[in-house]
Formats: structure tokens, C-alpha cells, sequence
């Protein structure tokens, strides 16, 4: 069989996504899914987007690990199947899309920026040098000093499979570093890809709270200097601890379109 599909980046974070409204991919394959995302051998990507139909909203997103899985919310590959979905003509300059978290509201500005809404965050956990939350994703936030020398792979794999922390399904691993009062660097060790990946969504939105959380700054809104570019994260939180009105913002970029025989 023929499969179509888009590359798409968002700050480096890269999909193959595919049409699936007839519902023709086979979603049970691991290995299939695997061997698409695989850099020497497929197409080459940190996950696979399926864009399906939805009856609650304009369309569904179904999104898979580079590892073959189906997984939890990827901010970045929800901001790029917007500018596919904007491509294939199913929406404009705005939608609601269903995806594993529920609902999510999109815009797309003028300078294809995409600004993806967010689920609420009802909760921030402190550790003794980190911070835990869910922002679609669970992740682990841990300040560093010196992040371009950090050895982010070893350090968020231990991490990653932490189960005395984190269980048997693990956890993101995040690395952060203040420039200044609205600007961090991030650095993400991924689940599902098992390796640092040029940016994470939902990684950057944990870090934007985490560090508002942890009064490292009073911003409400953040830029977070990932290792493919710059994401803006905006919020607004209440005395309960708690944030809502959670945006994502940044660049979605159509990298190539292909087909490849599964």
C-alpha cells in the first residue's frame, strides 16, 4: 500500500503526518509506525500524526511516539497538524480539535505562528530540586547551571525510568536555565523517543509554569529558548496554584510531502 503523507517541524520537533479520514493507516502496526519514524531507514521523525474525523470538533488528532506507541499530548506536534488540517482546506484561521486530553483551540496569525490552547494545570508537585506537572504530558523540571555542556541524555534517562518517582510509564525529563526574568533555556529528554529532541511542547509549557510556580519570575508570559528555536508560553494563574488560559505559541513549518510503500 501507498502511504501519503507531510513532514512537518515545529522549533525542530519533527511528524510525519498522514491524512487518515477514510481511516486506512493501520494503528495496531508498532513496527510499522517505528520504521516511518526511523532516521536511516523511514522517513525519519520524533512521532507520527494521524488527522482523523471527530464529531465534537473539527477534527482528531491521534498521535504516536517515535517508538511505535500511542502516547500523551504533544504541544508541538498539535501546533503542527493545525497548519496540515489549514493545508488540506478542513480549517482556517482558527479551529477546535480533539486530541488524547480533550479539546484544544488554535489560532494561526499572519506569520503562520500557531497558538495552541493548552489543558488546565491543577497542580504543580515540588521535590527537593524539581518540580513535577501534567501539561497534556507528565514532566519532571529541574534547573541546571551550565546546560550546553549538561549531558542531558544520561541524566534524563535516569530520570525517565525512575519508578520509584515516576512508575512503570515514566516521566519527560526537563532541563532549565534562567537568562533573565522572561527568558529560560530548555533542554528535553523525550519518552517515546528515548533521546534529547530539539524542542518539546508540552516540555516548554511545564517549564514556563515550573519556573512562575517556583517565583524564578512573575511573567505570565515566558519565552523558552529551546534547542530548534524560541517558544512563547502564556498563562494566567490563581491563588489555588493553579493555571489556565495555557497558550502555546510558535512556528509550524511544512518541511516536504512524500509517499512511502508500507
Amino acid at each position: 500500500m501507498k502511504l501519503y503523507f507531510s513532514k512537518y517541524q515545529g522549533t525542530g520537533n519533527d511528524f510525519v503526518i498522514v491524512d487518515n479520514r477514510q481511516l486506512i493507516f493501520p494503528k495496531d502496526q508498532v513496527t510499522l509506525i517505528e520504521k516511518i519514524c526511523d532516521r536511516r531507514f523511514g522517513v525519519g521523525a520524533d512521532g507520527l500524526i494521524l488527522l482523523e474525523n471527530d464529531s465534537l470538533s473539527d477534527f482528531k488528532m491521534v498521535y504516536f511516539n517515535a517508538d511505535g506507541h500511542e502516547s500523551s499530548m504533544c504541544g508541538n506536534g498539535g501546533r503542527c497538524i493545525v497548519s496540515f488540517a489549514n493545508q488540506l482546506g478542513i480549517v482556517g484561521k482558527e479551529t477546535t480539535f480533539n486530541a488524547i486530553d480533550g479539546l484544544h483551540y488554535a489560532t494561526i496569525d499572519e506569520t503562520t505562528n500557531i497558538s495552541l490552547k493548552m489543558i488546565d494545570v491543577k497542580a504543580v508537585q515540588a521535590g527537593d530540586d524539581y518540580f513535577f506537572l501534567n501539561t497534556g504530558s507528565p514532566h519532571h523540571v529541574e534547573m541546571v547551571q551550565d546546560l550546553s555542556n549538561f549531558d542531558v541524555y544520561e541524566a534524563g534517562k535516569r530520570i525517565r525510568y525512575n519508578s520509584d518517582l515516576y512508575g512503570q510509564a515514566g516521566t519527560n525529563a526537563n532541563f532549565v536555565e534562567k537568562i533573565d526574568n522572561e527568558n529560560f533555556r530548555l533542554r528535553t529528554y523525550e519518552r517515546g523517543v528515548e533521546d534529547e529532541t530539539l524542542s518539546c511542547g508540552t516540555g516548554a509549557t511545564a517549564v514556563a509554569i515550573a519556573m512562575h510556580y517556583s517565583r524564578q519570575t512573575i511573567h505570565t508570559s515566558i519565552k523558552v529558548q529551546v534547542e530548534g528555536g524560541i517558544l512563547e508560553v502564556s498563562f494566567q494563574p490563581n491563588t489555588a496554584g493553579h493555571y489556565r488560559e495555557i497558550f502555546l505559541k510558535g512556528p509550524a513549518t511544512f518541511v516536504f510531502k512524500g509517499e512511502i510503500i508500507v
